[in-house]
């Protein structure tokens, strides 16, 4: 039986997701700039967390290779997002569909190889599987997509492909970040109640 993630790591991954989502939230701004910028701190920090993690495993093997692959990949596609704020919005979609697809392949196929084996394995698939899903849904926008609305008080706007893909970035990071607070929760309180009954 392999051990289950610190619990302190998915806390770690949540925190940024939680603020971010936030921003996007409450922000009037969702051109690509914000998006690459907001996507950049998420990936740095977040992949430093996974590599961190990684270096930290006692155990070598394809759980520690993995994980620290998938790390080292965010941080490049954050650091390469916040190089190039302006980029424009089919940079952005490229590189948000390409860290998804492939850091979601990876956190999933780790899922599912440790079915039974680890303690974090449902965890890892559910959150493999959702951040495919984000590379698909950004996939499905139609690059030049843009509808006028009417809100509140007769406000007049546009909605284009640029507030969609921002604003399904944002609720990705939201349903992530409740999730990973509820795992974090879910180690910490099982990590205790194992060492309750190794002491009794």
């Amino acid at each position: 039986m392999e051990a289950a993630t610190p619990w302190y790591v998915p806390l770690a991954r949540a925190v940024p997701a939680l603020v971010l989502a936030a921003v996007i939230t409450f922000s009037s701004d969702h051109s690509a700039p914000l998006g690459l910028v907001t996507f950049g701190i998420y990936a740095v920090v977040t992949g430093a967390v996974l590599a961190a993690a990684a270096l930290r495993l006692g155990a070598r093997g394809v759980t520690r290779s993995v994980t620290f692959a998938q790390g080292i990949l965010s941080v490049l596609a954050g650091v390469v997002s916040l190089a190039v704020p302006a980029a424009g919005l089919p940079f952005f979609v490229f590189l948000l569909t390409a860290f998804a697809a492939i850091t979601g392949f990876l956190e999933l196929y780790l899922g599912l190889r440790s079915r039974g084996r680890s303690g974090s394995s449902r965890d890892w698939v559910f959150v493999g599987a959702l951040t495919a899903v984000l590379a698909i849904a950004v996939l499905l926008v139609p690059p030049g997509y843009s509808q006028p609305f009417t809100g509140p008080n007769n406000f007049e706007g546009v909605l284009t492909a640029s507030v969609v893909v921002v604003g399904i970035l944002g609720a990705y990071w939201a349903i992530l970040g409740v999730y990973l607070v509820i795992a974090a929760l879910s180690l910490r309180w099982s990590t205790a109640a194992t060492l309750a009954k190794s002491e009794a």
